[in-house]
């Protein structure tokens, strides 16, 4: 099993039914002895068939206004992935395919969440499609869903617009992140590949696009190079309430600068954006290779994950602090891995306590990944709330994990499962109760 970031770097896309391999590893400069789980609830929601549903999601899950959740899924429904609704109906969930990808135009292997847009659609990205650029398969798009105004019944699928189709060249290509909106509903994002260097492929770029008229304009705000800046920002991008962004890059192994990755800011400066790299991984016990983007507090602290590096072999858990004019970086705490490629993949989520919540890709009792809970006290306290064993229960979370109003936490899995129609499961939709 390969790490599926990895090989979009180094090589062609895996195909969408191939699961990926997280990164990993590092301690806390305060480590607190691991906890296990008190009272938790672990249930799998819904099993994947392969079928029009999907198969193998690679992202988390979006919760409305009523209790429902909308994801993607990388594969099954015409064979190039679907995007889905997850509803409680008494006590069982359901599973509705809102949109099947065809692999053309549209797009296809959608590996990042959908999001709800400020006019109540779905955007999302895909990291292939629309052309045959980008190893062939196409360079991905950026799309909206809105529910259909003459269907009757609630089984209709939505109705799918392609925003912005991405060439490969200088406007970026291989979209893994989801997107994010301004206050003024632009939206922004990130690519893989395109811009420049990196073996005729580009290290990646930082995009706007501005709705205009009947369409959408990109512009791109940053591209990346095998400098000391870093190369392929795989995560997603965050605001400050100033309006700068904020990311990480995955780094480049034969890279001559910024091998393991970089956390970065981008300023706007007149009619364009100024970028400053912020922090620079060294594969140590700070950690490298990021996979998962940052998210941020009411002090602008910034909180991340890595795949690679630490002591402990699993992956690290950061934060990185405004300080007098600078930053100042700091191991939260470092995740034990069983090998190379284990570590968490997607962002971290933060409840009303400044609790963090996050999954790692193949960590845990088994190998097959797990879901945790860092609670803050005078150090970081660790707490397992699942090891998954590869079964039914899932295996290799590549989710980040929603909340419910009750405090439940929700999440998919890349394999695992009770269907055979896929080699190591299709993926489940997960739910821990505390």
């Amino acid at each position: 099993m390969t790490h599926q970031h990895r090989n979009w770097v180094f090589g062609a896309i895996p195909s969408a039914a191939t699961p990926a391999l997280a990164l990993a590893i590092l301690l806390a400069l305060t480590v607190v002895a691991p906890q296990s789980a008190q009272a938790q609830t672990y249930n799998v929601i819904y099993n994947f068939t392969g079928g029009a549903d999907g198969a193998s999601p690679l992202a988390g899950l979006t919760m409305d206004a009523v209790g429902a959740f909308y994801g993607t899924a990388s594969a099954g429904g015409s064979g190039q992935g679907t995007v889905f609704k997850l509803t409680h109906n008494s006590s069982t969930w359901a599973v509705r395919p809102l949109y099947s990808f065809t692999g053309g135009n549209d797009g296809s292997q959608p590996r990042a969440r959908v999001i709800f847009g400020p006019d109540g659609a779905l955007y999302g990205t895909t990291t292939a499609g629309a052309g045959s650029g980008c190893n062939g398969s196409g360079c991905g798009v950026v799309f909206n869903l809105k529910p259909p105004t003459a269907c009757k019944t609630a089984l209709c699928a939505w109705t799918q617009t392609v925003l912005y189709r991405f060439s490969g060249g200088s406007d970026g290509g291989d979209s893994n992140s989801e997107v994010i909106f301004d206050r003024t509903g632009n939206i922004y994002g990130t690519t893989v590949l395109g811009g420049q260097d990196c073996f005729f492929r580009g290290c990646g770029v930082v995009y706007k696009l501005t709705h205009s008229g009947s369409g959408w304009t990109e512009s791109v705000l940053y591209i990346f190079g095998l400098g000391v800046n870093g190369a392929y920002p795989v995560g997603s991008l965050v605001f400050d309430s100033a309006g700068n962004l904020y990311g990480t890059t995955y780094g480049y192994t034969d890279g001559l600068y910024a091998p393991y990755g970089t956390i970065f800011e981008l300023t706007p400066s007149g009619s364009g954006w100024m970028q400053k790299t912020l922090y620079t991984f060294q594969d140590g016990s700070d950690g490298g290779s990021p996979n998962a983007g940052l998210i941020i507090d009411n002090s602008a602290i910034l909180y991340g994950a890595t795949t690679t590096g630490g002591a402990a072999g699993g992956g690290t858990v950061f934060d990185l602090s405004p300080s007098g004019g600078s930053w100042s970086f700091t191991t939260l705490y470092g995740l034990t891995g069983s090998g190379p490629l284990t570590g968490p993949d997607a962002n971290l989520t933060m409840d009303a306590a400044g609790n963090l919540y996050g999954t790692t890709f193949a960590d845990g009792t088994h190998g097959h990944g797990s879901v945790f809970k860092l609670t803050r006290a005078t150090g970081w306290i660790y707490t397992s709330l699942h090891d998954f064993t590869g079964g039914s229960d899932g295996a290799y979370p590549n989710s980040n994990v929603t909340f419910d109003a009750g405090g439940s936490l929700y999440g998919t899995t890349t394999r695992g499962g009770t269907s055979s129609n896929c080699q190591g499961g299709c993926g489940v939709v997960f739910q821990i109760t505390p």
